[in-house]
């Protein structure tokens, strides 16, 4: 996106280790991880790569409309994968900015903002509200629970899955590219 440098550098780091650590759930033992995971990795490389500073790389035209057909085809397989969990419905919806992004990216004048005096769009608005809800229930999901003195799995329960297979990693993988999300749709 076309904002300052550091950010930009912040944002690359944050999306690239959530693609690659999404990319070693791949490898997980439950298919559910698997599957999510696949998806999840090509958002987070995806917005690593869309968020370079344009002062240090300005891609070509073809790249943004590549961005959107490679994007609405990952939103589409997310809607198809929709039928069996709920979840894959925010990738669709992740997908869905991202093709969006990479539209206005493309119809922007090279370094400039994407909207005029007019203010933020209705649809980068609603995306707005959409990740900021999605961050702040998301992260109220990741608040630890005391769990009561006997209740539960026992003392190697939740060691005993493989860090690829936990539920509140892959939370936080999802909360960190919201997050970067909402910092990418700020500038359009």
């Amino acid at each position: 996106m076309h904002g300052p440098a550091s950010p930009g550098w912040l944002l690359v780091a944050l999306c690239a280790a959530t693609g690659a650590y999404c990319l070693l759930r791949m490898r997980s033992g439950v298919e559910e991880q698997r599957g999510a995971a696949g998806g999840e990795a090509l958002m987070g490389f995806g917005m690593a790569a869309m968020a370079v500073p344009a002062a240090v790389f300005s891609p070509p035209g073809w790249v943004w409309p590549a961005y959107a057909v490679v994007f609405g085809a990952a939103g589409l397989r997310a809607l198809w994968a929709a039928r069996s969990g709920r979840h894959h419905l925010h990738h669709a919806v992740g997908a869905a900015a991202m093709v969006y992004m990479a539209v206005v990216m493309a119809a922007a004048p090279a370094h400039g903002h994407a909207h005029g005096a007019s203010g933020t769009p209705v649809l980068t608005g609603a995306l707005l509200l959409y990740f900021t809800g999605y961050v702040l229930l998301t992260g109220v999901r990741l608040i630890p629970v005391v769990a009561v003195a006997g209740v539960g799995a026992g003392a190697d329960g939740p060691a005993a899955a493989g860090w690829g297979d936990r539920p509140e990693l892959a939370r936080a993988c999802r909360l960190s590219m919201a997050i970067a999300m909402l910092a990418m749709l700020l500038p359009l």
